[in-house]
């Protein structure tokens, strides 16, 4: 079996990386990335089918006789958000940067084609998916609409995604749920405003919007079982008023967290009774807009346990870990796990990294190598060369 260089590798993945940093693009618009994910999953000798669900790529590789597959998958969107590093590779598109690392998920999983293909060490095919429009919730359920399963199929999915606060080299995952759901909410209180100097002529909605705030942190302290995680946020507040004139109208916007389909749905009969009730009280209406944007995601305890064996050959047992509680952010990945079981991961971006979706976070470039090595293990893992 050939042996890469890795140091060469790490080299490549770098420039890779720098190079999609410098050039971001929001969801569904990757046509740059998706091209050059394109040409070199060709390079390597892959299958390539572009424009899966608009703008993602699918690479095969197969070794060996097996009929067993697997996939791998990396996120290639970034975000609307104004970069501000410094760095020389910064993002060159003014209102986008790759603030969440997945310039880094593309280069290393690209690394991991590049590996396999050199060298084996499997025997069946991995799929290699790059997925668009991870950010808002809609690339995985793109490329299943557009016939994923069918075209490509594979028994089992993994994927990793970066983790700041964490050292290079650290590993975490845990079995079940691992990361929650979002569901959005529009709330609009209706009344009829009027000068700022007689409130008693009017039914403004800025007193009920403001007490509506406050009820619905009742939803959690006080609605669901204390056994039951649960977030309920207002994130902004609109209204039609101006300094010297009560609004008429208010939107209260925001998002809930969870991580079961029981506990979302709680959560959004509580929301109309609250607001409801909220709204007669002040003597306005209330009407709610409740979407669900991304459902949780769900590692299986069987492939969690395997992913965490490979881990522990690269990263050492006392850098493989469990994560003792989910984590509330959400994550696309779970749309591909409510079809086929898998398991996502984490992999430390540094204890001093900035934040994901902070304007000064960069990817580490040193994590590289150590998710194309884990992707590697994985394959070799499940995909193992019976002698």
């Amino acid at each position: 079996m050939r042996m890469t260089d890795l140091t060469h590798l790490q080299a490549e993945m770098t420039e890779w990386r720098r190079d999609f940093h410098r050039h971001p693009e929001f969801g569904f618009e990757e046509h740059r990335t998706a091209g050059l994910v394109a040409d070199r999953l060709r390079a390597f000798g892959l299958e390539v089918e572009t424009g899966v669900g608009g703008t993602g790529v699918v690479g095969t590789l197969t070794r060996g006789t097996s009929n067993r597959s697997i996939a791998l998958r990396a996120d290639m969107d970034a975000l609307r958000i104004q970069e501000a590093t410094n760095a020389p590779y910064a993002s060159s598109h003014d209102g986008t940067m790759h603030a969440c690392g997945h310039d880094g998920h593309t280069a290393m999983l690209l690394g991991a084609a590049k590996l396999l293909s050199e060298e084996g060490g499997f025997d069946g095919t991995v799929r290699f998916i790059f997925q668009p429009a991870e950010e808002w919730g809609q690339g995985a359920l793109a490329m299943l609409e557009d016939g994923l399963l069918q075209r490509f199929p594979f028994d089992e999915i993994y994927g990793i995604h970066n983790m700041p606060g964490y050292d290079v080299g650290q590993f975490r995952t845990r079995p079940g749920p691992v990361m929650s759901a979002e569901d959005t909410f529009e709330i609009t209180l209706t009344g009829s405003g009027g000068h700022a100097s007689r409130p008693d002529k009017t039914q403004e909605v800025m007193v009920a919007a403001c007490a509506l705030v406050l009820n619905l942190q009742t939803i959690v302290s006080r609605r669901l079982s204390p056994t039951d995680i649960g977030v309920v946020s207002v994130t902004e507040i609109l209204s039609d008023g101006v300094r010297n004139a009560l609004p008429g109208t208010a939107r209260i916007l925001g998002d809930t967290r969870s991580f079961t389909p029981e506990v979302s749905a709680e959560i959004e009969t509580n929301m109309a009774k609250i607001a409801a009730g909220t709204a007669s009280a002040y003597g306005v209406l209330a009407a709610i807009e409740y979407r669900r944007e991304f459902i949780p995601t769900v590692n299986d305890p069987n492939l969690t346990k395997a992913v965490m064996k490979a881990a522990a050959t690269i990263f050492g047992q006392n850098n493989t870990a469990e994560l003792r509680e989910p984590i509330s952010a959400s994550e696309d990945f779970a749309q591909f796990l409510a079809h086929v079981p898998g398991c996502f991961m984490f992999l430390g971006n540094g204890k001093d990294s900035k934040a994901l979706h902070h304007p000064e976070y960069d990817f580490n470039d040193r994590g590289l190598i150590h998710g194309t090595k884990l992707h590697r293990a994985i394959a070799r893992e499940r995909l193992p060369i019976i002698t």
